[in-house]
């Protein structure tokens, strides 16, 4: 397993601890688990890291089972995004915005280094993919390449910090603009809402589900099927469906589109443009 799993996973196992588990009693850490104040698919998790422990102790326990049920994630609006961006230091202002234009995990840009940013072409490689993802490239804007050029370099890492305490940062920053502009919504937004929001609002942009796998580095479409009932709950009232959208990759398919009544929306990258056309 990569270090980020090991990490993760190993802490689980300590939360229970500190929460009053006897790790080398399987009773006590069901007891444990089944108070904690977690989500069934964190508690499904836990378990999992404890079977595979007392697979390597031999010990034996009957494991609690935990059925998570699936819910609609957190999608916020791009000014609420932007709020928390605007109200971020000079310092972290970068990463919620790269964030949002990437839409990577927070463990895999916290691990970008800067011989993987291309200010130049404007192009931010993710190396270090997690959860079985595609390593890609990730196209910025002309702003996030400002923001990133002027960043201080004490180290080897775009970012400077890990992901724990870009996490401390962010999350102190979040209470804080939430109580002084009186809007509990921005309380909700994770660093993952940003990925969740990049997902939505490009299927919504291009009706392209592959497009959208590509962006989020997805090996198995079905991780990226449920943006399709996300945008179609959050978008079923606007006039958006009068549009067909596509995605090309080279000039041939642009010039098919064109000639089929298609016209450009905009450019992603050097490589990828977006076209529609009214149905």
């Amino acid at each position: 397993m990569k270090d980020n799993t090991i990490k993760t996973k190993t802490d689980r196992i300590k939360l229970c601890i500190k929460y009053g588990a006897n790790i080398l009693d399987p009773e006590s850490v069901k007891e444990t688990i089944a108070q904690a104040k977690w989500k069934d698919s964190t508690k499904r998790e836990t378990v999992r890291d404890f079977s595979a422990l007392y697979h390597f102790l031999k010990v034996e326990w009957e494991k609690p089972i935990y059925r998570p049920q699936e819910s609609i994630p957190f999608i916020p609006t791009e000014e609420e995004l932007d709020t928390l961006i605007s109200a971020s230091s000079r310092l972290h202002a970068p990463l919620l915005q790269f964030l949002k234009e990437s839409g990577a995990r927070i463990g895999e840009a916290s691990q970008v280094e800067w011989e993987e940013v291309d200010l130049e072409r404007k192009i931010v490689a993710i190396n270090k993919p997690e959860k079985g993802s595609r390593a890609r490239l990730c196209p910025i804007s002309e702003k996030l390449r400002t923001m990133l050029g002027q960043l201080p370099r004490p180290n080897h890492l775009l970012f400077r910090l890990k992901k724990e305490s870009l996490r401390k940062i962010f999350e102190a920053m979040r209470k804080r603009t939430a109580k002084k502009l009186g809007n509990p919504r921005l309380d909700k937004i994770t660093f993952h809402t940003f990925r969740h929001w990049k997902g939505t609002t490009e299927y919504h942009k291009t009706k392209d589900i592959m497009h959208v796998a590509s962006i989020l580095g997805h090996k198995d479409i079905k991780s990226t099927m449920k943006y399709i009932a996300i945008e179609n709950a959050l978008y079923s009232n606007t006039f958006d469906d009068e549009w067909t959208h596509k995605v090309c990759h080279s000039i041939e398919e642009e010039g098919k589109l064109i000639n089929a009544g298609f016209e450009l929306v905009r450019a992603v990258n050097e490589t990828t443009t977006i076209y529609r056309k009214r149905k």
